[in-house]
C-alpha cells in the first residue's frame, strides 16, 4: 500500500478497491470504495452487510455518516 501523509489521502489510494467499514453499532458494510468527503462520509458501491462476521444482506449503492464509522479497512 502507498505510504499516505494524510488520512484523507489513505482513503484516495483505497478508491475503487474494496474496504471494510466497522460501525458504531458492531455492524460491517464491504464493498466498493465510491466516493468520499471531508466529514468521511462513504459511498459504497456493491456493498453488503454482515452481522457477527455472517451476511446478513447484499447491497447495491449506500451512503454511509462519517459520524457512524470507527474503522475503515481495505480487504
Amino acid at each position: 500500500m502507498e505510504t499516505a501523509s494524510r488520512p484523507l489521502d489513505a482513503l484516495n489510494a483505497a478508491r475503487n478497491k474494496r474496504v471494510i467499514l466497522e460501525l458504531k453499532n458492531g455492524t460491517q458494510l464491504i464493498g466498493k470504495l465510491y466516493a468520499f468527503d471531508i466529514h468521511v462520509n462513504i459511498v459504497l458501491h456493491e456493498a453488503e452487510e454482515r452481522v457477527n462476521g455472517e451476511l446478513k444482506r447484499k447491497l447495491n449503492t449506500v451512503f454511509v455518516r462519517g459520524d457512524t464509522i470507527i474503522i475503515i479497512s481495505p480487504e
